[in-house]
C-alpha cells in the first residue's frame, strides 16, 4: 500500500477555527497534481484511495486521482483522522484488501509516519513532508511480519518527475 501525507494547507487560527475544514492552498493543489503526473509517469496505480475525513486529505486524494486515466475511487476512512489508532487503520486496510490490492492512504503527521514505521518494523516514525508518498509491501493484512519499504518519494522529487 501507499501512505501519502496531505498537501500544503491553509493556515489555521481565526480563518479556520475548525481544523477539520482547513483546505489545501491553490499552490498545494497544483503541487499535488504534479505529484500525480509523476506517479502516472512511474506507472504507479491505485485500486482505491482511503482518506481521512478532513477536507485537506480529501482534496489531496482528489488532486492525485484526477491525474490518472481511470481515477481510483476515494473512500472516507475515519480511522485515518488525527488520533486514529493503528489497529483501526490496519482493520480498515484489511477490509479493503479483500477486494483491492493497490491501496493508497492519505493521512496526517505524525500518524502516517508512525503507521509506516510500525508496518516496516522501525522504532522511530518516518518523516513525511507534505505530499510525500511511499510504497510498503506487506504479505497479508493484518500483517504477520514486517512489510518492505520499496520506495519513498519526497514532494521535491515528485515535482521534478511530474
Amino acid at each position: 500500500f501507499d501512505p501519502i501525507r496531505h498537501g500544503p494547507a491553509a493556515g489555521g487560527g481565526a480563518s479556520y477555527p475548525d481544523d477539520t475544514k482547513r483546505p489545501l492552498t491553490p499552490r498545494g493543489i497544483q503541487r499535488l497534481k504534479r505529484a500525480g503526473k509523476a506517479l502516472v509517469a512511474l506507472d504507479v496505480t491505485f485500486d482505491v484511495i482511503l482518506t481521512s475525513p478532513l477536507v485537506r486529505t480529501r482534496q489531496t486524494a482528489e488532486a492525485l486521482a484526477s491525474m490518472f486515466r481511470e481515477p481510483p475511487p476515494i473512500v472516507n476512512a475515519p480511522s485515518l483522522a488525527p488520533g486514529g489508532t493503528h489497529n483501526a487503520i490496519v482493520e480498515e486496510l484489511g477490509k479493503q484488501a479483500l477486494r483491492r490490492k493497490k491501496i493508497a492512504i492519505v493521512g496526517h503527521e505524525p500518524g502516517i509516519g508512525e503507521l509506516a514505521a510500525r508496518l516496516t518494523g522501525l522504532r522511530k516514525p518516518i518523516e513525511f513532508k507534505k505530499g510525500a508518498v511511499c510504497r510498503i509491501d506487506v504479505a497479508a493484512l493484518p500483517p504477520t511480519g514486517n512489510g518492505q519499504l520499496k520506495w519513498f518519494l519526497t514532494p521535491r522529487i515528485l515535482r521534478k518527475i511530474g
